[in-house]
C-alpha cells in the first residue's frame, strides 16, 4: 500500500510539474496564479519560472524516488576512469568480479585503446626440512646427495610484471591482451593469452539485438573459465585479488586455444566451451590428441545491501592429450622459491616449488564446485575438487583430490584494510597402485590498500608433506615462515 501511495503521488506530481504544448523541450516550470471567482478561465494569467536543467532532474528524482549513484570517495577516485565496455578492472574494484560483466555501465562512444600494468616484488623469509633418504647421484664423477636441500635465506626475489592491452572495437566488443614481461619461469617477454569478447550484436538488427541481451562469446587463446579460484588467485605480476600470496597447491589454471559461450539472466549462468586441449595450438601428433570440453553453471545474487551468495559447479574433460596443462599450466611459477628442491635447483626450471602437479597429461576429467558469500566485510570462499587422469604410459586412472577454505575480512573505509586465512589440503596417488600422499598448507595474512592501485600484503605460511616415499625428497617434507608483497596494478 505504501509503495502504490508513492508512485501515484510521483506520477501526480510529475503531471502536476510537467511542461506543456510549447513549453516541451525546455527547462521551465508553468503554475497558475490565484483566480477571484470572478476570472475568467481563458485569461488567466500564467507565470513562467525558468529553472536550470541540472535543478529540473534532481527535482523530479526526488519526488520519483529515483536514487542517484553515489560519487566515488575520494580514495577510490584516484582509480582511473574505465573507459572500456565489459572490463573487469585489474586494481582493487576487481575484487570478487569474477567473469567480465555483463552490462553497459561504460557508454560506447567509439574506438578506444587502453593500457594497462601490474608490477609485483615479494620478499621471502621461509625455511625447510625434510627426512628423505639419501639419494647418492654421481655425475662427471662427483657424487651429490639429490635429496639433500637447497639451502635458502632470507631476502627479495625478483619482481615480476604484466602488460594490459584492451580495445574497444565495436559498442559490447573488446579486444584483450596479457603479456609476461617479467615472469619466474620465463624470464623473457611472452604472450600469456588474447582474445575477443563480444557481447552485443555487430549487426544492428532487433532478433539478435535481444539475443545478445543475454549471451557472451569469447574466443581465442584464453584463461579458461574452469572454477573460480582463477578469478581470486595471483596472476604473475597481479596479486591484487589474492587476499594471501601463495595460490592452491593444486593450481587449476591454464590457456588453451577454443571458444566460450554465455547464458546470463536474472543471476543464473550457464557457459559451455571447447578448446585444443592443450597451452599451445600444435598439429603435430594428430593421433595423441583431442579437444577439451569445459562446462559451468552457477547462480551470483545480491540478496540484501550486505549480502552476495555465489554457488558454481564446473567440469573439464579432455580423453587424449601430448601434454595437458590444467594443473601444471601456469609458466610464471609459484611464489616460494626453491623450497623442498635440492641443492642444483634453479628459479627457472624448478619454477613450481612448493605446488603439486599430479601429472595427469593424458587425460583428464577434473570438476569443482565453488561457494562464496560474502556478508558486508566479511568472506566465505571455498573450492572442493576432484581430478582424475592418467599420464602417458600409465593404463589406469589416478585420483586427486583437493579442499579449500578461505576467510577474508575487510574494514576501515573503502575496505582498505583486510584479514585473510586459508586451509588447503591435497591427497592424491604419484603413480597408480602406490598409497595416497598428502600435503596440507595453512595460511594467515592480510593487507593494506594504500591506494585502488598500490597494495602491500603479508601471510605466514606452514606447509607439510605426509605419507611420502623415503626415497622421494618431499618425505617428511616441511616449509614455512613468512612471505611479503608490494602489488601495483592499474
Amino acid at each position: 500500500m505504501k509503495t502504490t501511495f508513492t508512485v501515484l503521488t510521483a506520477a501526480f506530481a510529475l503531471c502536476a510539474i510537467a511542461p506543456r504544448s510549447s513549453a516541451q523541450g525546455t527547462n521551465k516550470m508553468t503554475t497558475a496564479t490565484p483566480l477571484r471567482a470572478s476570472a475568467k478561465l481563458d485569461t488567466a494569467p500564467t507565470v513562467e519560472i525558468a529553472l536550470p536543467e541540472s535543478a529540473t532532474i534532481d527535482t523530479l528524482k526526488k519526488i520519483a524516488g529515483i536514487k542517484e549513484a553515489k560519487k566515488p570517495s575520494a580514495f577510490m577516485a584516484m582509480a582511473p576512469k574505465i573507459e572500456i565496455q565489459n572490463y573487469r578492472p585489474e586494481d582493487k574494484r576487481g575484487i570478487n568480479t569474477f567473469e567480465a560483466p555483463k552490462d553497459e555501465s561504460v557508454a560506447y562512444d567509439g574506438f578506444k585503446l587502453q593500457w594497462g600494468g601490474a608490477f609485483t616484488q615479494p620478499f621471502q623469509g621461509l625455511d625447510h626440512s625434510n627426512t628423505a633418504a639419501p639419494k647418492l647421484v654421481t655425475t662427471a664423477g662427483v657424487t651429490t646427495d639429490a635429496n639433500k636441500l637447497i639451502r635458502i635465506g632470507h631476502g627479495p626475489n625478483n619482481a615480476t610484471a604484466n602488460l594490459y592491452l584492451n580495445g574497444q572495437l565495436a559498442r559490447g566488443i573488446r579486444v584483450a591482451m596479457t603479456t609476461y614481461s617479467s615472469a619466474r619461469h620465463h624470464n623473457e617477454t611472452w604472450v600469456k593469452d588474447g582474445y575477443l569478447l563480444v557481447d552485443a550484436s555487430p549487426i544492428d538488427w532487433k532478433p539478435l539485438n535481444d539475443i545478445m541481451k543475454y549471451v557472451t562469446i569469447r574466443a581465442g587463446h584464453f584463461e579458461i573459465n574452469y572454477g573460480d579460484a582463477h578469478f581470486r588467485r595471483s596472476d604473475n605480476g597481479n596479486a591484487v585479488r589474492n587476499a594471501l600470496v601463495g595460490n592452491y597447491i593444486m593450481d587449476a589454471f591454464t590457456t588453451e586455444v577454443g571458444g566460450e559461450l554465455y547464458l546470463r539472466a536474472n543471476g543464473f549462468m550457464l557457459m559451455g566451451g571447447v578448446t585444443g586441449g592443450e597451452s599451445r595450438g600444435m598439429i603435430a601428433n594428430p593421433d595423441k590428441r583431442s579437444p577439451s570440453y569445459l562446462m559451468k553453471a552457477g547462480f551470483d545474487k545480491q540478496v540484501r545491501d550486505h549480502l552476495r551468495f555465489r554457488l558454481t559447479a564446473s567440469e573439464y574433460a579432455t580423453s587424449s592429450s601430448v601434454s595437458n596443462t590444467l594443473f601444471s599450466g601456469d609458466r610464471a611459477g609459484s611464489r616460494y622459491y626453491d623450497v623442498l628442491e635440492n641443492s642444483s635447483s634453479t628459479e627457472t626450471a624448478q619454477a613450481w616449488s612448493g605446488a603439486m602437479q599430479p601429472g595427469l597429461k593424458n587425460s583428464i576429467h577434473s570438476y569443482v564446485v565453488n561457494p562464496f558469500v560474502q556478508c558486508g566485510g566479511l568472506e566465505f570462499f571455498g573450492n572442493f575438487e576432484r581430478a582424475k587422469g592418467r599420464a602417458a604410459g600409465e593404463l589406469d586412472n589416478r585420483t586427486w583430490k583437493q579442499n579449500v577454505g578461505e576467510v577474508v575480512y575487510r574494514f576501515l573505509p573503502d575496505q582498505r584494510v583486510f584479514l585473510a586465512a586459508r586451509y588447503n589440503t591435497v591427497k592424491g596417488q604419484l603413480t597408480v597402485g602406490t598409497p595416497d600422499v598428502k600435503v596440507n598448507r595453512s595460511q594467515f595474512g592480510g593487507g593494506w590498500f594504500l591506494t585502488p592501485n598500490v597494495l602491500t600484503k603479508a601471510e605466514y605460511v606452514n606447509q607439510k608433506y605426509l605419507d611420502f616415499p623415503t626415497t622421494d625428497i618431499r618425505n617428511g617434507g616441511q616449509f614455512k615462515g613468512f612471505m611479503v608483497e608490494g602489488v601495483v596494478a592499474f
